[in-house]
């Protein structure tokens, strides 16, 4: 399958930071819009084969850098969200949505959060739903019993505490996947692997503590289709996927009924990085399909 052509761009935001973002069609009118947001310390270019496989699908997709972290790094530097913080980043989110909505008019749009994204998919949920016509999370997990179990350890979730569960390790990052190839070319990519700054886990963290129990998702559509991916051994999920399961829980609770999360035996953290990558991207695009058959906003 040929790589997919992508056209880079950027946004400015509204504090003024210039965003780095791509987007990649298909050869014929776009079924949806697929939105990326890319998880803490990589960049939306390795997500370029994931596009691949959505572009021969029919679908368009748009990705950005977040605020700190690869072409949308120049001004706070690798690590910084500046003074917007992480609703800066969600912010830049919703701008990009505006863009994608603007170029691809009548298209439903679907929002895709890796981990960090994930995070801020939550959050985008919250203010933006009404622009959605699905939402799908991986490697994602509930804010507070994340940040209470680092608490718990003393300390932010750093790649030693993350990678315990695989030692004897062969790199500080065995933790995101078994292929050993992709973590080789992580640890190799000058935009990927940099400790996000307290500041910016700080904000993160405040935003996001009470995201799953914020009134504001009984304001959701609530057969809204929702996808939850997770690796079986992914330490971001928790213990038996407990950090994951108490976000999906209480979305149910706020009466969100449109629920599917699936558990990928042996899978670390990226999924679309794992060894069975063709499977999760094929069981990715038939939800898709499926989803956006009954969604209708």
């Amino acid at each position: 399958m040929a790589s997919a052509e992508i056209t880079k761009f950027t946004f400015t935001a509204g504090d003024g930071v210039q965003i780095a973002a791509w987007r990649a069609s298909p050869a014929g009118k776009a079924k949806a819009v697929v939105q990326i947001a890319h998880g803490m310390a990589e960049h939306a270019d390795r997500y370029r084969r994931l596009a691949t496989a959505l572009t021969a699908a029919g679908y368009t997709v748009y990705a950005n850098d977040h605020r700190g972290h690869g072409g949308s790094a120049e001004i706070h530097g690798l690590g910084s969200f500046g003074p917007g913080g992480f609703q800066g980043l969600i912010d830049d989110m919703a701008a990009l949505t505006r863009v994608a909505k603007a170029e691809t008019p009548g298209a439903p749009l679907v929002l895709l959060g890796h981990s960090m994204g994930s995070f801020a998919a939550q959050l985008y949920l919250l203010e933006h739903h009404a622009e959605l016509s699905a939402l799908a999370l991986c490697g994602t997990a509930a804010m507070d019993r994340l940040l209470d179990s680092m608490i718990e350890a003393g300390g932010p979730a750093g790649p030693d505490r993350l990678n315990a569960a695989f030692e004897p390790a062969r790199t500080s990052h065995d933790w995101l996947t078994r292929d050993e190839a992709q973590v080789d070319a992580y640890l190799a990519d000058p935009l990927c692997g940099f400790a996000l700054e307290e500041a910016a886990m700080a904000s993160m963290f405040a935003l996001g503590r009470n995201a799953r129990q914020d009134q504001r998702l009984r304001a959701v559509r609530h057969d809204l289709p929702i996808l939850v991916i997770s690796g079986g051994f992914d330490p971001v999920t928790g213990p038996a996927q407990a950090f994951t399961r108490a976000l999906i829980e209480s979305w149910r609770e706020a009466g969100l009924t449109g629920i599917d999360h699936r558990v990928y035996p042996g899978g670390r953290h990226e999924l679309f990085n794992e060894i069975n990558r063709d499977d999760v991207e094929a069981d990715f695009v038939a939800w898709l399909d499926g989803a956006l058959s009954r969604s209708v906003t």
